[in-house]
C-alpha cells in the first residue's frame, strides 16, 4: 500500500467519523433517557413524558403489572400482620 493510498484511507475515515458526529448531534434532540432504567431511546421507541421525566414502554409495562397486583400484595401484607398479631397474642403472658 502506497503512502497516497494510506493517506486517502485515513482522510476517508476522518470524514466518515465527522459525518457520524454530525448525525449524532442532529439526532440528540430526538433522544430521551428513561428515568427508571436509564436506557437512551430515540423517537421511534415508545416513551411517555410524565411530568418532566421520560419513561420507556418496558418500564411502563412493569409498573402497570405491579399496580395490577397491588391489591394482592396488600392482602398478603394484611394476612402476615394478622398472623403475627395472633402469634404475639398466643405467646403473651
Amino acid at each position: 500500500m502506497s503512502k497516497d493510498e494510506k493517506r486517502k484511507m485515513i482522510i476517508e475515515s476522518i470524514v466518515e467519523g465527522r459525518k457520524m458526529e454530525a448525525y449524532a448531534e442532529h439526532r440528540t434532540k430526538d433522544m430521551h433517557v428513561c428515568s427508571f432504567c436509564d436506557k437512551i431511546l430515540y423517537r421511534r421507541t415508545p416513551m411517555k413524558k410524565i411530568g418532566e421525566k421520560w419513561v420507556c414502554i418496558d418500564c411502563l409495562r412493569q409498573l402497570k403489572e405491579m399496580l395490577d397486583t397491588l391489591e394482592q400484595w396488600e392482602q398478603e401484607i394484611s394476612l402476615q400482620k394478622e398472623m403475627k398479631k395472633q402469634l404475639d397474642d398466643g405467646m403473651g403472658p
